[in-house]
């Protein structure tokens, strides 16, 4: 019975999860949140890392009934990620890693969304759509790396969604993405908006300043609300990432398709996915917000796997990153 520790901070997230042998035991995460209208800068994000760290710490081990000394191996993200969230996390996972002499694991982010829903929904070799506040990528498993079919040439989905929420002035609680999913649903009316695939990338840049640029004159004019330019730009973004994970299915002859990360709680997202797979006759598989959002269990999920195949870190490599490709990381513990 293998049990790992693994801290995540990556991002506005602060994560710490245990697992036992693909078991999660406690998996406790606190959120920085900013005001309406305003984003999270890396070193206010950083701050609040730092002084949450601890408790959370705490009650991962309280929830999971677990001694330090029972701890076989502890892990945390590498990268991707904003700089100085991911250093103030990492120190306490190398210190912890001294004081408990523990091995240690540098995971990559995307590789732990990854494994954590494979883990959690049983899907065994599928098509996978990353989508988050940092990442938009389409992933297919091939010969011992993950490989990037497709994604997006210039910001995230996630982004996109969270800049426009700004625009609107929406809160910031539980996330600006969530709040646009809500008045989305009572969207009617559907403005036409630029839809940019490139091949097997998409690119969201151009069609965020397009509607920023006429978010208020189209409301001002009386005939649309902000909820018909939430659901435009949702039904919008979402068939792109659809139509491209579409024909990754279709090169791969896959039958299963996952969706991971933050963007993938959107119940919307997940209904144009599963129409799309049951037209291919094949079977999506997504998780709810306990696991897409970026969390410490995902971290300790693809650790564990990565220690059972034989990886551990070397101490003088134990460093952050915030450019860590899904492809450069090997999968030793896939056939």
């Amino acid at each position: 019975m293998t049990v790992v520790i693994g801290f995540e901070g990556s991002a506005n997230k602060l994560g710490i999860g245990i697992v036992r042998d693909g078991k999660v035991l406690s998996n406790p995460r606190v959120t920085y949140i900013t005001p309406p209208g305003e984003g999270f800068l890396p070193r206010d994000t950083a701050k609040h890392h730092q002084a949450h760290v601890l408790d959370v710490l705490e009650k991962a081990l309280l929830e999971a009934n677990v001694k330090p000394s029972e701890i076989d191996v502890v892990c945390y993200t590498k990268g991707p990620g904003m700089g100085a969230p991911l250093v103030s996390v990492a120190v306490v996972a190398r210190t912890v890693a001294q004081l408990w002499n523990k091995p240690i694991i540098g995971v990559n982010h995307c590789i732990g969304h990854i494994e954590m829903g494979r883990t959690i929904t049983g899907a065994e070799n599928p098509t996978v759509l990353y989508v988050s506040g940092g990442n938009t990528q389409v992933i297919a498993y091939s010969q011992k790396r993950y490989r990037i079919f497709g994604e997006t040439v210039d910001i995230a989905v996630g982004n996109c969604l969270d800049r426009f929420a700004r625009v609107l002035k929406l809160s910031n609680d539980p996330s600006p993405g969530y709040n646009i999913e809500q008045m989305a649903k009572r969207g009617k009316i559907l403005v036409p908006l630029p839809y940019v695939v490139k091949g097997m990338d998409v690119s969201f840049s151009g069609l965020l300043s397009y509607i920023e640029d006429r978010a208020e004159s189209l409301l001002g004019s009386g005939q649309y609300t902000k909820e018909d330019l939430c659901f435009s730009l949702q039904e919008t973004v979402f068939a792109m990432l659809v139509e491209t994970t579409e024909r990754a299915m279709a090169h791969c002859g896959s039958k299963e398709v996952l969706i991971v990360g933050g963007v993938g709680c959107n119940v919307r997202l997940q209904d144009m996915m599963e129409k799309m797979a049951k037209e291919r006759g094949a079977t999506l598989f997504a998780t709810d917000e306990r696991f897409c959002i970026d969390n410490g269990a995902m971290i300790a999920q693809a650790g564990l796997e990565m220690y059972l195949s034989g990886q551990t870190t070397k101490w003088e490599e134990t460093t952050c990153t915030q450019r860590f490709r899904t492809d450069e990381v090997e999968v030793t513990w896939r056939d």
